[in-house]
Order: structure tokens, then sequence, then C-alpha cells
């Protein structure tokens, strides 16, 4: 894929071109984040809010990713929204900020990643200018439609508050984190990703997302839950992070071999 292809993503999500799925990575390891942009997936999304990323290793990443053809995407700690920025020089196709709770949260979001008018991104894409191959201009004039800011909705706050986010101008898609929009609406009780009670949350935000013509993107654990959420209308979905794929994978092989060693 060609970086112009690779720098399409931002314009295919918005324009709902087809459900996407893709990879998860918290383990900080670029090679791993480049045998998994070999398969299928749409996106590589970098996990540096539970993951173990720091930023170098997240720039070789998405170096990496890109390398394999596909756009890479970095979820930042929270509030780290300097992080945000420093992403985008590194050539990272959208940035995820999760616990974005009100309007102002996303705008000071959109500050960081957006050049004006729309924010105050600050100048220095020095690895986003040899990935894109833009001329510094060119960039300056297309960066904020080449990129994608993603405010998670994950509390009883956000949900309340979805419309005034997902109105904010710069803020052009949002994030569903089910496991803790579960434990928020239980008031702590459980961690319950697929209840009944997230899919009815889930489709709503889907609703808003389509009226306030913005996309919506989702955490799944597994596959088939993936599915579901394509089903729901998500324009983007995890089909589980690296570490179950891994385990998962491993435990088939061993599980094969032991049955047949013993048949």
């Amino acid at each position: 894929m060609s970086a112009a292809e690779i720098d399409g993503f931002a314009a295919r999500i918005r324009n709902h071109q087809g459900g996407m799925i893709s990879a998860w990575v918290g383990i900080p390891d670029a090679t791993l984040a480049n045998h998994l942009a070999q398969e299928a997936f749409d996106a590589v999304v970098l996990d540096m809010q539970h993951g173990m990323w720091d930023m170098p290793s997240a720039a070789n990443a998405v170096a990496q990713v890109r390398l394999a053809g596909k756009p890479a995407l970095a979820r930042i700690p929270v509030g780290d929204f300097a992080s945000a920025s420093r992403l985008l020089d590194a050539g990272a196709s959208g940035i995820i900020a999760p616990m974005i709770n009100s309007a102002e949260d996303a705008q000071a979001f959109v500050k960081t990643t957006k050049y004006p008018p729309l924010g105050d991104r600050s100048w220095g894409p020095s690895l986003a200018l040899n990935h894109t191959g833009l001329s510094a201009d060119d960039y300056l004039k297309n960066a904020n439609a080449l990129t994608v800011a993603i405010a998670m909705v994950e509390t009883r706050a956000a949900l309340e508050a979805i419309d005034g986010i997902l109105g904010v101008a710069g803020i052009d898609g949002i994030f569903i984190g089910p496991s803790d929009l579960s434990i928020a609406l239980s008031n702590g009780d459980q961690v319950a990703p697929n209840a009944a009670e997230i899919d009815s949350a889930m489709q709503h935000a889907v609703s808003r997302c389509r009226a306030h013509g913005k996309f919506a993107c989702a955490f799944a654990g597994d596959g088939e839950r993936a599915g579901e959420l394509l089903k729901f209308g998500f324009d983007l979905v995890i089909a589980g992070a690296e570490t179950a794929q891994l385990r998962s994978g491993a435990r088939r092989a061993i599980n094969a071999a032991r049955r047949i060693a013993s048949a």
C-alpha cells in the first residue's frame, strides 16, 4: 500500500466505507506490530494507556506499521495530550484519547491534535513529512484532514455529554470502551462489556454519531463480538488484544499437538 493509500485512512473512516477491523498492541515491540500489520487488519492501534509503549518505541512501531502498508493509530495515556501531537509528528494516522467526559475535555484534545483554525498543534512533523512524502506547506494544509482525533466515551458522564463531545469541531469520531463503561454504569459492581445494557448504550452512541456526521469505533474482546459490533453500525472495531490472540494461538497449537499425540 502506498503512502497515499495509508493516509487515505482518515477519509475512508469518515465516509463510512465498510466496517474496519484493527489490531490492538500493548506489548512494546515494533516487530510484533509489523507482524500483525501483515495480516488483513485495516489498521493497528498502539495502546499507550494500558500497554507499555514509550515514545521512542511507539514512533518506531508507527514506522514499522506503515512499512507493512497499514495506518497506525495510538491510544494515549489519560490527559497526555502532549504525546498526541508528538505521535502525529511521528506519522500516526490518528489518536484515541481516553476519558473524554465533556465538551471541554474534547476541546482540550483537539487543541493539540489539529492545526489552526481548529486547534493549536505545534509545528514539528519531521517524520510525518518523511512518511507522507508531502512538502511542509502541503502537510500543513492537509494534516487536519489526513489524521483523526477520536474521543473515548467510557463513563456515565461521557455518555450523557456525547452530543456535546461530538459537536466539538475537530473531533472526528468516538471510541467506546465497553469494559470501563460497564463498570461506570454498574457503579463499580461488574466488568460486563457484553451486557445488554452496554449493547443499548453502544447502539445509542452509534445513532448519535450518525446524527452528527461522525464515525464510531469500539473495542471487542474477540472476533465474534467484533462482528456483532460491526452489525451495530460501528465503523472500526478491535477484534481482541494481541495478548489474547497470542495466548489463544498458543493454546490451539498445544491442544492440537496433545490430541494428535494421544490418538
